[in-house]
């Protein structure tokens, strides 16, 4: 079984007055020993400093690597490179390339007439304007917006090709998604270093938000550990750490090591799932 390379996802707070409690979740999860935490980024640029702040306690005080999402969808060239000296100011150089929904207060007129369509054209720019170490998203069951996964795959490889050399994948529940992914990436040439996203699902209530949000499909051994568990909350976040664990030694079975774990800020949960896959 190959060597595990565990990275994980956290969120900043909404509120300033969370941010004890977060900096208290991020000390939980740098003791998982994860090779890198990610930390997500408000649409239109809303959370950037929260981010950024984020980011630095992982990069400095944890001396974690850590990695900046950043999305172009709602900002001008002029706004990322806003973040990336604050970025630079924080010793944080690593960014997850992101087009990112679209704002709520953002018009139609606005949206049209945006500096970045897509987030191969934010991967170009910043790999013009910074030396970071650019990663990207990647969707097992193709993007919900593509026409095919043969169109969204084109798409992946030339943003690989414009400088992104590691992918994180949008979450999936069935591996053999995962699998025929991997195996359509390699046939036209993409090449990368790919994580696998997890998303532990411990709440019934989770799943709809969740699904509703990255379009992944449920299989029916993740529909039943719901219908058995659901109303139940200790034996549902039981059950749903079982799935999250019975998937990842699946992936490893299959010489995946690169594994992402969308954490929730969850760290209890978090570190059930890391004890048992490693």
């Amino acid at each position: 079984m190959n060597k595990l390379h565990l990275s994980l996802e956290v969120f900043p707070p909404k509120k300033q007055e969370d941010f004890p409690n977060a900096y208290t979740v991020l000390d939980s999860l740098s003791t998982l020993n994860p090779e890198f935490i990610s930390v997500t980024y408000g649409a239109g640029g809303s959370n950037s400093k929260k981010t950024v702040e984020i980011a630095s306690y992982i990069q400095n005080t944890l001396q974690i690597p850590s990695v900046a999402h950043l999305t172009c969808v709602g900002n001008t060239k002029q706004d990322i490179l806003k973040v990336v000296e604050e970025l630079k100011k924080v010793n944080v150089s690593r960014v997850l390339a992101l087009r990112g929904d679209r704002p709520s207060y953002m018009t139609d007129e606005q949206f049209n007439a945006r500096e970045f369509t897509y987030a191969t054209e934010l991967v170009s720019f910043l790999k013009e304007k910074t030396n970071f170490t650019l990663m990207g998203g990647c969707y097992p069951e193709k993007h919900f917006e593509a026409a095919s996964m043969e169109e969204d795959l084109q798409h992946l490889k030339e943003k690989t090709e414009a400088g992104c050399g590691i992918l994180i994948s949008q979450l999936f529940f069935d591996n053999d998604f995962f699998y025929r992914f991997l195996e359509k990436a390699d046939k036209i040439g993409i090449k990368a270093d790919f994580h696998a996203g997890i998303m532990p699902i411990t709440t019934a209530k989770q799943l709809g938000t969740t699904v509703s949000l990255s379009g992944s499909s449920v299989p029916k051994k993740l529909a039943d550990v719901i219908a058995t568990y659901g109303d139940n909350a200790e034996d549902m976040r039981k059950a749903g750490i079982d799935f999250a664990v019975s998937q990842i030694m699946d992936l490893q079975a299959h010489g995946i090591s690169g594994i992402h774990l969308y954490s929730m800020n969850k760290p209890k949960t978090t570190a059930a799932i890391v004890s048992a896959i490693r």
